[in-house]
């Protein structure tokens, strides 16, 4: 059953649900602003009037797939709703939790578990592009509130969680793939400080890794790390 819940402001809304003990599968909690929100590795996400900031719990079952691989439920839901808020965009997802527009950041899903429980939380640009050094980011022109996205991700996630627990993963992550940038697009990885990979993106191995196809020909598997395109076109 899902339920939804908006409060005004709050530090982090994936904080928030971890440390609430009586939450179950279905929760929402949707802060319309957040003073305390990160995205991977600690960074800081900016929360912008307009913007969409919400995270829900999920309780791992026995028989779940490997919980790594939710994070592909979350970007197809993620992206399913997105397209349902502003149809026509040319909205993809980057590995392994980026939501793009034109090759600019849009959105971004941060996974946090502790034990059986596994938070996501999800940022979206509804309304403002934040200013962010060295990267581009989009939004989406105010097209759709937070009050009336949350109901369609919601949705789509409850839904995608379904398919995630009973569908064959290798096509699970196909069809994530089938939304990402094109095979051969030219991605920088940064998977260790200091270190960067470039080479071109070649799709996504069985266990979710993504592949790394260098300029000779080997394929490398990464397993996590960064991923930024190689000279993206500014955001329309």
């Amino acid at each position: 059953m899902t339920r939804l819940r908006f409060v005004e402001q709050t530090g982090s809304t994936n904080a928030d649900l971890l440390a609430d003990q009586s939450a179950g599968e279905g929760d929402w909690l949707i802060a319309l602003r957040q003073s305390s929100g990160k995205g991977r590795q600690g960074r800081q996400w900016q929360s912008l009037d307009g913007n969409f900031a919400g995270s829900t719990l999920i309780r791992l079952r026995d028989a779940d797939p490997p919980p790594a691989t939710l994070a592909f439920a979350a970007g197809l839901a993620l992206i399913e709703a997105a397209d349902a808020a502003a149809p026509g965009r040319a909205i993809q997802l980057k590995w392994p939790n980026d939501l793009m527009l034109d090759d600019a950041k849009l959105g971004g899903i941060l996974l946090e578990r502790a034990g059986d429980r596994v938070v996501a939380g999800f940022g979206v640009n509804l309304a403002v592009a934040p200013d962010i050094d060295g990267r581009a980011t989009a939004s989406l022109s105010g097209s759709v509130t937070p009050h009336a996205f949350a109901p369609l991700l919601a949705a789509s996630l409850a839904r995608l969680l379904n398919a995630w627990r009973s569908a064959d993963q290798a096509a699970f992550i196909d069809a994530w793939a089938l939304r990402a940038h094109p095979i051969g697009t030219p991605i920088t990885v940064h998977n260790a400080p200091g270190e960067r990979l470039s080479g071109t993106f070649d799709g996504l191995a069985p266990d979710g890794a993504l592949r790394l196809r260098f300029d000779d020909g080997r394929i490398e598997r990464i397993h996590a790390g960064d991923v930024t395109l190689a000279n993206p076109p500014p955001p329309r």
